[in-house]
């Protein structure tokens, strides 16, 4: 949990700079390419963020990285104090809710709709619909499917949960079976 704080932090941090220069957009462009390369499973992340190296080395790894990438001076800089506090190993985490920051600066909301079943694209697409004039912007719609649910669609957009599985369902009607109601 705290590793979520620092990142949100840090996330902002870097945002109210995007929206002061207004080179937010171009931010979350190179965030989020950074953050795809740290994460890729290759050797970079993991020496440039592992403390058994030395740390003037790993630095240098990580000046050289960057004046290779062609990145704005306030990204480069952004990098290299994620570095010097030690924070560089949460890239993945701040790029995330950079990532969600950049969509609300943009009127964008972003949405999950899990299934039990494939969902075809128009139905995706009037779920999404129905979701942007419930929420009045525009809506990035993640799609999972989980066969636990048996039935039903299960969404969530911010801190709203419309669930319509059969599984919560019936353990409602369980619930309420056991408190003697009627059903």
């Amino acid at each position: 949990m705290k590793n979520l704080a620092i990142a949100r932090r840090y996330a902002k941090a870097l945002m109210l700079i995007g929206k002061e220069d207004g080179k937010a957009e171009k931010y979350r462009i190179e965030l989020s390419g950074l953050a795809e390369l740290f994460n890729q499973g290759n050797e970079l992340g993991q020496t440039i963020c592992n403390p058994l190296y030395n740390a003037e080395g790993r630095k240098k790894v990580l000046e050289v990285v960057l004046g290779k990438l062609n990145l704005s001076k306030i990204m480069r800089s952004f990098m290299l104090l994620l570095f010097e506090k030690g924070r560089i190993g949460f890239i993945a985490d701040i790029d995330d809710f950079y990532q969600k920051l950049a969509d609300e600066l943009k009127g964008i909301a972003r949405a999950s709709v899990i299934s039990a079943t494939e969902l075809s694209s128009d139905a995706v697409e009037k779920i999404r619909a129905s979701l942007s004039r419930m929420t009045g912007k525009e809506v990035k719609l993640d799609v999972e499917k989980d066969a636990s649910l048996i039935g039903g669609i299960v969404t969530k957009i911010g801190d709203l949960v419309l669930d319509g599985s059969i599984k919560t369902q019936l353990l409602n009607m369980r619930e309420s079976l056991k408190r003697g109601e009627s059903v």
